[in-house]
């Protein structure tokens, strides 16, 4: 009988994100799936031992509380290989039995490199191909990546991985919109006035200088995270939530999405951190950073204005920013409902429509709301119905995990998807590096640059 154990291979194996996030959330879903049956192998370019890999496995299942779960996979190994050698991965998949998914844990530059290299390498069967994003570095690159792919493996074997899809917060999108009437049969133009998707955070850079300096948080967060959050809340109701209803409900959204009135200049806002403080720690100016090129002029928060151009959505002013050294990061999505048509004579104090906010860690979902004050009843005052979400029973990779052995490709980004993304993103692109766009400076730990748009926080 052949062997139905699935092999994660990870390539990029001795980098942190394999220590940081990918081992970390194994241990957790092999810690919470008891039955499940993988098989792990790590290769990278530093030249360490089996036991050395095996110590470091075992301190990331640690670290998510799944040490136990070591015992499962107390054999794997780790070979020192340059995954950009045809050679190489030669050696790597030919030692391998069973069903593979290869992560590439690198830098999209090299992923798309091995991905080269593969071209000239006998397959497996059922090969998985699992890459992070950003995929591609505007369209024309994401398209050739598609493209070597498409010659490798069917797309239903390619996982675009971006793990926002497999927060809780975002199967929870879901259920709000298509499970409740009072939210169904207003979720559109008609009734929804506006709609901010906002991820801010109090990290700076970090050490992350090779990789974000030549990204910025526009290519960083907005192309490769907030675009798929933006066309879950806007999407049509799909059919099922299988595969092939749910990513081609997401895709419509985005081939619909252009600029706010086509204006790059005017629709997009982008900032850089000088020094400042957050939570009692000193962050030095982005471009004294260790590794930063000042002359790339690469932001640190960013902010487009979009709308999604169909029967539901035309009309809707979508705002979506993220950024780094932020004080009070705020990280939600905002819907805003447009006022009543008519408030009676006699009612006071009403200033707005009702807002609805999904908080993304913790995961918690509040509705504003205008009511009757308890003082005098024709004096409407603000109340906030809230409910916390939980934060699901797996971490955001560990759902990405799941999905990747079981070979399920629905919380991966489909190949069109992500052109659609760079598509999107490209004309403010264009217009920063023309400086059209003003970066402006902001101090770390405040909200953002002097005179930008409140946006009801």
């Amino acid at each position: 009988m052949a062997d139905q154990t699935t092999t994660l291979l990870i390539l990029g194996a001795s980098g942190d994100l394999t220590s940081r996030l990918l081992l970390p959330a194994l241990g957790q879903l092999l810690s919470r799936q008891p039955q499940r049956r993988v098989r792990l192998r790590g290769a990278g370019m530093d030249d360490w031992t089996d036991a050395h890999w095996q110590q470091v496995v075992r301190d990331a299942f640690a670290s998510s509380d799944s040490a136990a779960a070591f015992e499962k996979v107390a054999e794997t190994t780790y070979t020192k290989a340059d995954i950009t050698a045809p050679d190489d991965l030669t050696a790597l998949l030919s030692e391998t039995e069973g069903r593979i998914a290869l992560y590439f844990a690198v830098p999209p530059a090299i992923a798309a490199k091995a991905c080269e290299s593969l071209s000239a390498v006998d397959l497996p069967p059922g090969l998985i191909l699992a890459l992070e994003k950003p995929f591609g570095s505007n369209a024309t690159s994401a398209h050739e990546l598609n493209a070597k792919l498409a010659a490798l493996v069917p797309e239903s074997q390619v996982f675009r991985v971006d793990h926002f899809l497999g927060r809780s917060m975002s199967l929870n999108i879901i259920g709000a919109r298509f499970a409740n009437r009072v939210l169904e049969p207003v979720w559109s133009a008609e009734h929804i006035e506006s709609i901010d998707i906002t991820y801010d955070e109090k990290l700076g850079l970090e050490g992350r200088a090779g990789y974000y300096d030549k990204a910025g948080a526009l290519r960083d967060m907005i192309q490769s995270h907030l675009l798929q959050l933006m066309a879950l809340v806007t999407m049509e109701p799909p059919a099922t939530l299988g595969e092939q209803d749910l990513r081609g409900a997401t895709t419509s959204a985005l081939l619909a999405t252009h600029i706010w009135n086509d204006d790059p200049v005017g629709s997009s806002r982008r900032g850089r951190y000088t020094s400042g403080t957050i939570d009692g720690r000193e962050l030095p100016d982005y471009v004294d950073e260790p590794g930063v090129v000042p002359d790339r002029d690469t932001e640190t928060l960013a902010e487009v204005v979009l709308e999604v151009r169909n029967n539901r959505w035309a009309g809707v002013p979508i705002t979506l920013r993220s950024g780094k050294a932020v004080g009070d990061p705020v990280k939600e999505i905002l819907i805003r409902f447009r006022p009543v048509r008519h408030l009676p004579d006699g009612f006071t104090g009403a200033t707005h429509g009702s807002r609805l906010r999904f908080t993304l860690g913790p995961d918690r979902m509040s509705l504003g709301l205008n009511v009757n004050g308890s003082e005098d009843p024709f004096a409407l005052t603000w109340a906030k119905l809230s409910a916390d979400l939980g934060e699901g029973a797996l971490l955001a990779y560990a759902e990405v995990l799941s999905e990747i052995l079981d070979g399920d490709p629905t919380l991966s980004v489909r190949g069109d998807a992500a052109e659609q993304c760079w598509r999107i993103v490209q004309p403010v692109l264009d217009a920063w590096a023309a400086g059209d766009v003003p970066l402006q400076d902001y101090a770390a730990g405040s909200h953002g640059p002097d005179g930008w748009p409140d946006h009801d926080y």
